[in-house]
């Protein structure tokens, strides 16, 4: 059943994007003038279409759900008739051919712009980024963040989130900012400014620099209740209920959640002897945490996570929205944000700069998907916000057989007056799909690796 949770949702985030990428092509090969002979959702054996006269586009649904695709009238992908000759796409201008490739990857900017929009309009519920006790000899510690500091704002933006407010912070050392500056707020209500200083070996990869920063939410003491078991995990095999009160471990008292969150820590693939109290009886169990790999130690995990009462979850909650008008600016701004954030990143991964752990495949996303969709609506449409920019941004690369390839050509074409030769075009394709199939072939390995880890 999850593997068909998320499976169901990545094919739902992929068919949507590439389709909306797709339609770009589309609408302004229209406005253009180029006949366009289909447009389908979908790839492979086409389950149903509509045409409404001969002659005029046909409009598809195919039976692979994987995005979509644009055919257009075209003397390089066979015959083409006398009478549409004038609405080839290889007989358009130079300026035409660069607006219609170019509207695939901007729609998918355009996308996320709208998408964000939405995340921010229907407004996002979360937990407030208050630190916790920051150890010594972390980032945080040096750049002087106590427990209590409340993250206001990273490099000028607003993080009204934990969540927002890491994912900022991490996106900043990966692209390769020395200095962050971190806005805080007090128990008291007093806002300063603190500079976080990064070298380059802490923006390797996200688990590194995570761990150097050194932040830790807030929380108070919590009773070491059981609230929800995860599916697939070691504490639904050792039979833990929800509400199920740890009294004891390995004979030792069990006093609060972060005590028996350290002692699972400690017990990587390990058996623990558990003492519990489930309504009002004490029973025995044996729990064995999975080992996972967290930066550069291996800890134990057991899929369980603390019971949270209501009044507690509330003063720690915060609910952030704004208005349709302001949330337009914003929108922009996010966009922009990641947009820059994964060009920066793409072009560290090429000189060496950053590892290539940086790097997603299919599963990851796919993970992600699922994961996105399980936690609500707004999480799973940030989520294809964030991916919409990634294909935006990755299309517009210079590589032969991505659009950004495409418009390099029609670019050469400009400058020399005349097109690039269909030999050349052939050759430097060949490399792109080389480059494209090995970086496929790596995320792919990475991704196994993750499921192994």
């Amino acid at each position: 059943m999850d593997l068909l949770h998320t499976l169901f949702y990545f094919l739902v985030a992929i068919s949507v994007l590439v389709s909306f990428h797709e339609f770009g092509h589309f609408w302004v090969a229209r406005k253009a003038g180029v006949k366009v002979l289909r447009f389908s959702v979908g790839f492979g054996k086409v389950l149903w279409s509509y045409r409404k006269k001969p002659g005029a586009t046909e409009y598809a649904i195919s039976a692979i759900p994987l995005g979509g695709y644009v055919k257009m009238v075209d003397e390089r992908e066979g015959e083409v008739s006398e009478a549409d000759l004038p609405f080839a796409f290889n007989r358009q201008s130079v300026l035409a051919r660069t607006a219609i490739v170019a509207a695939g990857p901007l729609f998918n900017l355009v996308l996320a712009v709208v998408l964000f929009w939405s995340v921010l309009v229907i407004g996002e519920t979360g937990i407030k980024p208050i630190l916790g006790a920051v150890e010594q000899g972390t980032l945080a510690a040096a750049a002087g963040f106590v427990e209590g500091d409340e993250i206001v704002s990273v490099n000028g933006k607003t993080t009204p989130t934990w969540t927002e407010a890491m994912s900022v912070l991490v996106s900043s050392g990966l692209d390769g900012e020395h200095s962050i500056k971190v806005e805080v707020r007090n128990f008291d209500g007093q806002q300063a400014i603190k500079v976080l200083e990064l070298a380059d070996k802490d923006s390797e990869s996200p688990d590194v620099l995570y761990q150097r920063l050194g932040f830790k939410p807030w929380s108070p003491k919590l009773q070491p209740i059981i609230g929800k078991v995860l599916p697939d995990s070691a504490a639904l095999a050792a039979g833990l209920q929800q509400g199920d009160l740890i009294v004891s471990a390995d004979d030792t008292m069990i006093k609060d959640w972060m005590q028996w969150v350290d002692t699972v820590k400690r017990h990587p693939d390990v058996a623990i002897k558990l003492l519990i109290e489930r309504d009002g009886a004490r029973l025995t169990l044996s729990i064995t945490p999975k080992s996972v790999k967290v930066g550069d130690q291996i800890e134990g995990k057991v899929g369980a996570s603390v019971y949270i009462p209501e009044a507690l979850m509330k003063s720690v909650s915060v609910e952030y929205a704004l208005s349709p008008l302001a949330a337009i600016p914003v929108a922009f701004e996010t966009t922009y944000y990641y947009s820059v954030t994964s060009l920066r990143m793409m072009a560290k991964m090429l000189i060496g700069k950053a590892s290539v752990e940086n790097l997603s495949g299919p599963i990851s996303i796919a993970q992600y998907a699922g994961q996105s969709a399980t936690m609500g609506l707004t999480p799973f449409i940030k989520y294809m916000a964030l991916v919409s920019v990634s294909l935006g941004i990755l299309n517009l690369l210079p590589i032969p057989v991505l659009d950004g390839g495409h418009l390099l050509f029609f670019a050469i074409e400009g400058i020399k007056g005349s097109p690039v030769s269909e030999r050349v075009q052939i050759f430097f394709q060949q490399i792109g799909i080389a480059l494209l199939v090995s970086l496929m072939a790596l995320a792919m390995f990475l991704d196994i690796g993750r499921l192994f880890q």
